[in-house]
Formats: C-alpha cells, sequence, structure tokens
C-alpha cells in the first residue's frame, strides 16, 4: 500500500477548516482548481467521500471528520518539529477544543473562556462558532471538548452528552444615547413601535423577548434581525434600534460601543450551558470553565 501524499491532507484540511475550496485558495494562494483535484485525489486514495455540500458551504462527512481530526495532529507535529529543530523547546500544554453557539455573544464567551488561561499547564485553546447543531455534530465525533450554548442538548438528540447550567442572567436593553434618552422615561410603554434589533428566531433569547412584549402588550418595530451578535451590536450603535445583552455583560458592552440603558428586564432570563461528552467534568480547562463562571461571571 502506498502512503499518503501529505499535501493532500494540508489541502483537505484548508477546505474543511475554511468551509469552501475558494476560501481555501486565497488563504494558501493556489488555485480553486489545483486545491479540489488534489482534495479528490485524497478521497479516492482513502476510498470515500470526505467532503459535503451543505447550503453555500462544504463541510467534512462522518470520515472526513475523522481525516480532520488526524490532520489536525499531523499539522501541529509538523509546526513542533520546525520549533525543534530550530532550536526552539515547544510546550503542547493543554489542548481545548470549544464550540461557541453562534448565538452566545462574544464578550459573554470570551469571559467563560478566561479561566482556561489560569491553569498552571498553558492552554493551545481552539474555538469553531456555527450553529449548535453543527456543533453538536462535532462534539459527537469528538472534535470538540465542550460546546458553549445557551440553550441545553434538544430532548431526544442523538448524542452522548450533558448540559452544564454554568449560569442565568436577566436582559438589559441597550441603545444609542439620544435614542435611549428618548425611550428610557416611558419603558416599557416606550418600546411600542420603536426600532428594535433582534437575534435570528431560532434563538432563546429571541422567543423570550417575543413572550415579554406580549404580555407587557407593546410591540416594536423589527428593522434589523441577526445571526452575529456583534453586528447587530455595530448596528446598534450607529444609532438604528435598541438591542438587547446580558445584564452581566451591561457594563463591558456601554463602554465599548457607547450606549446607554433604556430598560432592564430581569423577568427574560438568559441562560448558558457546557455540554460535553462527560458527566462528571474531567478536562482540567473545561473545569475551570465552568467553576469560575458560577463562582464570579454569574455569582
Amino acid at each position: 500500500m502506498s502512503s499518503l501524499n501529505y499535501h493532500h491532507l494540508l489541502y483537505f484540511r484548508a477546505v474543511a477548516r475554511e468551509g469552501g475550496v475558494l476560501r481555501a485558495s486565497e488563504r494558501l494562494h493556489l488555485s480553486a482548481s489545483a486545491i479540489s483535484s488534489q482534495v479528490k485525489q485524497l478521497e479516492r486514495r482513502l476510498g470515500t467521500p470526505l467532503l459535503r455540500k451543505t447550503g453555500r458551504r462544504v463541510e467534512p462527512t462522518e470520515a472526513g471528520r475523522i481525516v480532520l481530526g488526524y490532520a489536525d495532529e499531523i499539522h501541529g507535529l509538523g509546526t513542533e518539529l520546525v520549533d525543534v529543530v530550530r532550536g526552539r523547546v515547544p510546550s503542547r500544554g493543554v489542548r481545548l477544543r470549544v464550540g461557541v453557539a453562534d448565538v452566545v455573544p462574544k464578550l459573554v464567551a470570551r469571559e467563560l473562556l478566561e479561566p482556561a488561561f489560569t491553569l498552571a499547564e498553558p492552554v493551545q485553546l481552539s474555538v469553531r462558532e456555527d450553529r449548535p447543531a453543527s456543533l453538536f455534530s462535532e462534539l459527537a465525533g469528538h472534535d470538540l471538548d465542550v460546546v458553549l450554548s445557551d440553550a441545553p442538548l434538544p430532548d431526544g438528540a442523538r448524542l452522548k452528552a450533558f448540559s452544564h447550567l454554568l449560569g442565568e442572567s436577566g436582559i438589559t436593553l441597550l441603545a444609542e444615547r439620544k435614542l435611549a434618552e428618548r425611550l428610557r422615561p416611558r419603558f416599557p410603554a416606550s418600546l411600542e413601535d420603536a426600532p428594535m434589533l433582534v437575534p435570528a428566531p431560532h434563538t432563546a433569547l429571541r422567543r423570550a423577548l417575543e413572550s415579554w412584549w406580549d404580555e407587557r402588550d407593546v410591540a416594536p418595530r423589527i428593522v434589523g434581525e441577526f445571526d452575529d451578535s456583534a453586528l447587530l451590536k455595530a448596528f446598534g450603535q450607529a444609532g438604528h434600534g435598541v438591542f438587547a445583552v446580558p445584564t452581566v455583560i451591561e457594563d463591558q458592552v456601554r463602554e465599548q460601543h457607547a450606549v446607554s440603558v433604556v430598560g432592564r428586564i430581569p423577568e427574560v432570563v438568559e441562560r448558558f450551558y457546557a455540554i460535553s461528552p462527560e458527566r462528571r467534568i474531567r478536562h482540567p480547562a473545561v473545569l475551570a470553565i465552568t467553576r469560575q463562571a458560577r463562582k464570579t461571571l454569574f455569582h
């Protein structure tokens, strides 16, 4: 049996990580046709498809996820080999592969992950952001150590994993200063026909907000709907509408985006979970994340 061509593995890894041949070609400075040909040769060599089309992106098949894990290890060993030959002593440390659901605010994700860097051993952090369903698939394939999400693992999920509640927070509505000053005095009645920037319909926060509006008999005017929480905040900073953030990061968002408080909604609670393959968490970095979240961030 002939040996593998490791260039083929490199090109497959780039396509899988970038989500498409064109983006991989831009990163590697090679033609898309050349990369596509190399990946097809690897698939023929292994006798199985490694990638499949999903919407506008490509993602690894079940076999592809296995190959991608080995490709990552080989890439890491190659980097380490170069360091050793050049006289640098590498330290592998603790490897932490995290999936962050795209609905989790970036500031919350950063605060949650920060304790991983307090371990005695250095941490090699790898973060993937995607929709929860895609991340759960990677968790099932042992490509991730933990998934951070705003909802627990769905009932009936065909995945042996466990949801660990990290904490919960009420919601603060923020807006550009002049808009906030106009809406604040009569809050929440002032939300009637007020411009609102909201997360996507599939999110727990969106459903909770809509339920709260119904209970208060107010109907904001939705002017923007976003998958990306950072882009949503950028539009809020520009004065296009009111947006919601967990109260635990209210101060950071106000300072970072120069916005003001419209009102706080303690009744709308956003929860955050660490979803791992372990009922009793043993990974040292995941353990540090869960303990610190419960002790400090959501205390």
